[in-house]
């Protein structure tokens, strides 16, 4: 580059009487203009619809300004446009410079970026930015235990006592095999469809409680099989107050006063009445899995020929024969619930 002086086309810019910081004529004085600094640099609301790019009196909300002229549009002053893009080009050198220096401020010296919290300290990039030093981490919480068959079989169910379900049962598949060498008796259990109760779980309840010790497999007596097809011994059918009422009629037994199960000894059916192997009996309070037990034994006994008893003196047990879904206390003498034929093991 020449040595010496400005390149001939600056002086030319400003060679004329022209002063380019005075006002032109048409044009708004700066002090009447808002104060934007790069709003000489770059107009974009004269004449063109308010976006780059538009043609010229094209009105972007709808319809033209008036027709076209068929002449070009006269030119604006070119020395104004070059004194301001010189204006414009020493700003953005100035940016530029400081953005530079801040980069460079800001670089870690092995390799990493740092950023600066609103207390001033540097902060590595790699560090949390949403979590304090000390805070502890939260813990994502266990999930829940699934509850056990003692449990299970402690809980009350939802169940009308006026329920009268479809009639209809299906047996619950698979087998259990009798755990004893005594006399083996076989059963299938059926549970009456639209119960909303969980069948499997009822099937394990009679499987384990007619082969406890405590229960008529008592010194190995008896032994009791589960079976899913083919003719059992009898079936232990869980089901709806109103069929339960049905199916015990067929024996002659009315079990609507009460609401309670039975025997149905002329057909091949121990009704469980599925109101009450739900929410119990008043005798028992909130032992559920002890009414439960008490339930199967007493009914599964009638299958066995044995018939209703009662206990004898202040504070005994009740026998499992007694009816103790209606009573445990009577005739002046108070019993305690109990639910095994042998509770002695």
């Amino acid at each position: 580059m020449p040595q010496g002086g400005p390149r001939q086309d600056y002086l030319d810019a400003f060679a004329e009487d022209d002063d380019v910081f005075a006002a032109r004529p048409g044009r708004t004085p700066a002090s009447e203009r808002p104060a934007d600094p790069y709003a000489s640099v770059t107009d974009w609301s004269a004449g063109d619809g308010g976006r780059p790019g538009a043609p010229v009196g094209t009105n972007l909300d709808g319809g033209d300004d008036g027709p076209p002229t068929g002449e070009p549009a006269p030119a604006k002053g070119g020395k104004g446009r070059t004194f301001t893009g010189i204006a414009a080009a020493a700003v953005t050198t100035v940016l530029a410079v400081v953005v530079a220096g801040q980069v460079a401020d800001g670089a870690d010296t092995d390799g990493g970026v740092a950023s600066r919290s609103a207390s001033g300290q540097a902060r590595d990039a790699h560090d949390s930015a949403s979590r304090a030093d000390g805070r502890p981490t939260p813990t994502v919480p266990e999930a829940a235990a699934p509850l056990t068959y003692e449990q299970k079989l402690g809980k009350r169910y939802p169940l009308s006592p006026e329920l009268k379900a479809s009639g209809k049962f299906d047996a619950v598949p698979g087998i259990a095999k009798a755990p004893g060498k005594g006399q083996k008796y076989t059963y299938r259990v059926d549970v009456e469809q639209g119960l909303g109760l969980d069948g499997s779980l009822f099937a394990e309840a009679v499987q384990k409680t007619l082969n406890d010790r405590r229960s008529w497999a008592h010194d190995g007596a008896r032994t009791f099989e589960r079976i899913h097809s083919g003719q059992p011994d009898f079936v232990i059918t869980l089901a709806s107050p109103g069929t339960t009422a049905d199916w015990c009629a067929k024996s002659g037994l009315d079990t609507t006063e009460d609401n309670v199960s039975c025997d149905s000894a002329a057909t091949e059916r121990v009704m469980i009445n599925a109101y009450r192997w739900a929410q119990g009996a008043e005798p028992y309070g909130d032992a559920m899995l002890a009414y439960r037990q008490m339930l199967i034994n007493h009914e599964v006994g009638h299958r066995l020929g044995f018939n209703h008893v009662t206990c004898d003196k202040d504070g005994e047990l009740a026998p499992v024969m007694q009816q103790q879904t209606k009573f445990v206390d009577h005739d002046g003498i108070d019993c305690r619930p109990n639910a095994w034929a042998f509770p002695n093991g």
